[in-house]
């Protein structure tokens, strides 16, 4: 299948201490500055811009997420800690979905997304979900102290990968469960080359009249061309020490959820 540009090898950044950021090559240090600047821009109009890009799909894709986490109802605690996750979209999902003892903390490293987030939960009724400032790769949490984590269309612009995964396995609890939605390889003949045009061409114009920021979209659209395939990745998280790791393709590999436990 046609691609725009090779995907690098699981557990590579590059050359030694570089690594992508969009198709550009930058040094390791310098990338969450630039991860950063990008989405102090587009949080504002982060949610609209998902709605406008995947045509809504992102919201089925997010429900296919808790459908598969299948949270307990009743009164059993249970915490969740979801990475990337500074709107809060996948919180507001899983509190709705599970039990009245269930919390969420959401963890992003943007505090204007932390903000918009926290603008969604202004006026609710509901002490459940907490919200922090941190590194998905250095997570101001204690070992083994959650029931599970899930990163929605974050762990691609991470940029040490393998080490965020290994923070995920550390915060686990034994039983713990890891979930991670993020753009793949698409695996349908046709739709592969309609989404590659569509993704260079329309997602930047979008992004130029809604959010009046072309580049960022940009740098958007070529993050998923640079994140490893559907396999890779699943390696990736078996060698972060999860077992029975599994993934479902979502609307033709567009997106894919991968699953893996703390056992």
């Amino acid at each position: 299948m046609p691609k725009q540009t090779p995907r690098p090898e699981p557990g590579t950044g590059g050359r030694s201490g570089t690594t992508h950021f969009g198709f550009a090559s930058v040094r390791e240090d310098d990338k969450q500055t630039l991860v950063n600047s990008v989405f102090a821009k587009v949080a504002p109009r982060y949610d609209l811009m998902n709605d406008l890009m995947s045509g809504g799909l992102h919201r089925l894709w997010k429900d296919e997420l808790i459908n598969w986490l299948n949270p307990p109802r009743g009164a059993t605690p249970f915490t969740l800690l979801d990475v990337a996750g500074g709107t809060g979209d996948i919180a507001q999902r899983f509190l709705s979905a599970a039990g009245e003892k269930a919390t969420c903390l959401v963890c992003d490293i943007s505090g204007e997304m932390l903000q918009a987030g926290r603008r969604k939960f202004s006026g609710r009724d509901d002490n459940r979900a907490h919200f922090v400032q941190a590194n998905a790769e250095s997570l101001p949490l204690p070992d083994a102290s959650l029931d599970a984590y899930t990163i929605g269309f974050g762990i691609r612009n991470v940029t040490r990968k393998e080490q965020a995964l290994q923070e995920a396995w550390r915060v686990l609890r034994p039983g713990g469960r890891f979930l991670c939605l993020e753009f793949s390889e698409v695996q349908v003949p046709l739709l592969d080359t309609i989404y590659d045009r569509y993704s260079f061409n329309a997602i930047p114009a979008l992004g130029a009249v809604v959010a009046g920021d072309a580049e960022s979209y940009r740098y958007l659209v070529e993050s998923i061309r640079n994140f490893p395939d559907q396999d890779n990745f699943a390696t990736m998280i078996a060698d972060a020490g999860f077992e029975r790791v599994d993934y479902r393709n979502l609307t033709g590999g567009i997106a894919a959820l991968h699953s893996g436990w703390k056992l």
